[in-house]
């Protein structure tokens, strides 16, 4: 695969990067990625994975866009109220990289179906706001030996790491890598999403891209990989620090 004279020109400051390079380029333009909620972290993830030569989006949403999304879902504009958000995102992704390739699922993702959304999917990123939603997508990477990038936003403070525990299905606990139910293992009492508690807008662009991020350097293999880490990020201080995670032997997914 030879990239063309407008892939050079619109990849170049990518091509120029030594981590990545022609190579690296091509092997995001050959990627899929499947995207779990389009909101306030989905959405920044994906303009930043569209703009960068990601081939194929699934877009996975059964939502629409509400008005009260607009402080923070920089995917959708005013004219977008009322439209489901896969389709409106598809057109603003389009709008940055028309050589994107598209789906759309405009459906609500759970244990039943989790391996048919996913099905084709280089990599996983997770943006719900739901720890039902997580840990049916969290099941479903693990079965299925997929990379999944998770993240989380409330009120000042974010969260990302990624999973691989897929990789390391059958090895002792001590040679294992975590998935995110060895982080979570139980759904809180209350769950604390945006609607309840309130969030900065500008946090979910900063853990949007971040996402966004993660992916490029898993897809091509660049940098350090945050598998077996979780990273936190305090934005009333901006202050950030990353904690070890382990495999959990008594985890009910991956132990």
């Amino acid at each position: 695969m030879s990239l063309t004279p407008d892939q050079l020109e619109r990849y170049a400051r990518h091509i120029m990067l030594r981590e990545l390079g022609g190579p690296g380029q091509q092997k995001l333009l050959k990627s899929s990625i499947a995207l779990v909620g389009l909101g306030a972290l989905g959405g920044p993830a994906a303009l930043y994975l569209a703009a960068a030569g990601v081939g194929h989006l699934t877009l996975i949403d059964d939502d629409v866009v509400s008005l009260s999304n607009l402080q923070r879902q920089v995917l959708f504009a005013t004219c977008d109220t009322g439209a489901p958000k896969v389709y409106a995102g598809r057109e603003a992704l389009l709008a940055i990289n028309p050589g994107l390739a598209v789906t759309l699922l405009p459906e609500r993702l759970t244990a039943a179906n989790a391996a048919r959304l996913l099905e084709g999917a280089d990599l996983v990123i997770d943006g719900s706001d739901s720890f039902a939603t997580r840990f049916d997508v969290n099941a479903a990477c693990h079965a299925l030996g997929l990379n999944l990038i998770s993240g989380a936003v409330g009120r000042w403070s974010a969260q990302v790491s990624t999973f691989k525990s897929g990789q390391t299905r059958g090895q002792p606990a001590a040679n294992r890598l975590p998935c995110y139910r060895c982080l979570v293992s139980e759904a809180p009492e209350a769950e604390e999403t945006c609607a309840a508690v309130g969030v900065v807008g500008p946090l979910a662009g900063m853990i949007g891209a971040r996402l966004a991020l993660e992916a490029i350097k898993e897809l091509t293999g660049a940098g350090e990989s945050l598998a077996g880490k979780l990273w936190l990020f305090d934005g009333l201080t901006g202050d950030s620090r990353m904690i070890g995670l382990s495999a959990d032997p008594a985890c009910p997914v991956c132990g």
